[in-house]
């Protein structure tokens, strides 16, 4: 059995929806460390139990007095199963929710710090009213900065960063992986294709994202357009919680001959619209296509992104580990999984060591030497 590390006061809580990417964070955090990962670990082992009546509870069998204790959960990961009269349910994002809150009451107020990551931001896209609606996601984040022992919270590429505004005695801090995705992107990418790019925001709210990835290829060596697509909406229909998309129109260079295109979102979620926009690129003479976003929900399966990498109409779609992909979906070769593992790691070690994370936040330059490495 691994021991923990008497020395240092940091711990890792790992919920099983977050398990793969927890594990590999640890390792990196060993290794920081220079420690056996044979011999030594920092994650708390836990028992996370739901009842045949629908409850959960979370048990921590080893003390967590004093110490700087990170929680990793993924309220995206659909695979944890469970019991509930008889009948097999998959947990929801409520259920993960609640396993994290279960969790920081177990510790029963006796861990120093209590840090959340929660990679994927539960309700993020519940994060403004605009009819008669909860503000889901303020509520929860509020819920959680009046929890006894809560520091810090940890997300990435948060939908709408002004969800901060619900809180008040806890940090937020919203990372993004770009230079992660940009670290396997780019070296795929051959000169050629490098040459000309657009980059593609496929609705309004994307732009931003858009902006990041443009000003990253910001190279003598590459000439650069920008676009976006506008989307109109039947508003007397409703179909799966949503106004269905009736067309995309494309705002921007309208000859795009020979160019290599890559769209940017923070989620795919049943990909539907970037279908739309892919067929619509095409129209205008692009050769390329790659999508790159923070999530990949694939909520209606793959078989669709499969159909178009197979016609040659997308090249590929880049996506992190920060939530749940399953394992059959992990061999195709359009998906590129981008492990954002070792700089979660360097996240935590520099917030438990009060390094600052300024770098981490906001370091532009590592695209720039990919590319200067590959044309020179």
């Amino acid at each position: 059995m691994r021991k923990q590390i008497e020395k240092e006061g940091l711990r890792l809580m790992v919920f099983d929806s977050a398990r793969e990417l927890g594990d590999k964070v640890n390792e990196h955090l060993l290794r920081m460390y220079h420690l056996d990962p044979e011999k030594y670990t920092f994650e708390v082992p836990l028992r996370q139990n739901f009842f045949e009546d629908g409850h959960l509870k979370v048990e921590i069998d080893e003390t967590v007095r004093g110490k700087d204790l990170f929680l990793l959960t993924d309220v995206g990961n659909y695979s944890i199963e469970y019991k509930m009269h008889g009948l097999m349910n998959h947990a929801s994002p409520n259920d993960l929710f609640c396993q994290l809150k279960d969790g920081i009451g177990a510790c029963n107020c006796h861990a120093r710090n209590i840090n959340i990551i929660m990679p994927l931001l539960y309700a993020g896209r519940q994060h403004r009213r605009n009819t008669r609606e909860n503000l889901a996601c303020g509520v929860s984040l509020h819920e959680l900065d009046n929890m006894a022992g809560v520091k810090s919270f940890i997300t990435f590429d948060a939908h709408d960063e002004g969800v901060e505004h619900a809180i008040h005695n806890m940090e937020f801090d919203n990372f993004f992986p770009t230079n992660t995705i940009l670290s396997y992107l780019i070296p795929d990418l051959s000169k050629n294709r490098l040459k000309k790019l657009v980059f593609i925001a496929p609705d309004n709210g994307a732009t931003g994202r858009r902006n990041v990835y443009l000003n990253s290829f910001n190279s003598k060596y590459i000439h650069r357009e920008a676009g976006s697509f506008v989307k109109r909406r039947d508003y007397n229909t409703l179909v799966d919680g949503k106004y269905p998309v009736t067309s995309h129109q494309y705002c921007g260079n309208d000859d795009l001959e020979g160019y290599t295109a890559i769209v940017s979102d923070d989620m795919i979620s049943s990909g539907e619209s970037m279908f739309d926009v892919i067929d619509e690129l095409h129209k205008h003479g692009v050769k390329y296509i790659y999508i790159v976003v923070t999530f990949s929900l694939f909520t209606k399966g793959i078989g669709k992104f499969q159909k178009y990498y197979e016609e040659g109409l997308l090249e590929g779609v880049y996506t992190t580990n920060l939530s749940y992909i399953p394992d059959e979906y992990k061999d195709e070769k359009w998906l590129h999984i981008c492990d954002c593992s070792e700089y979660l790691a360097q996240i935590i070690y520099n917030i438990h060591n009060d390094i600052s994370i300024t770098e981490l936040l906001r370091d532009k330059s590592l695209p720039m030497r990919l590319i200067e490495e590959k044309f020179n």
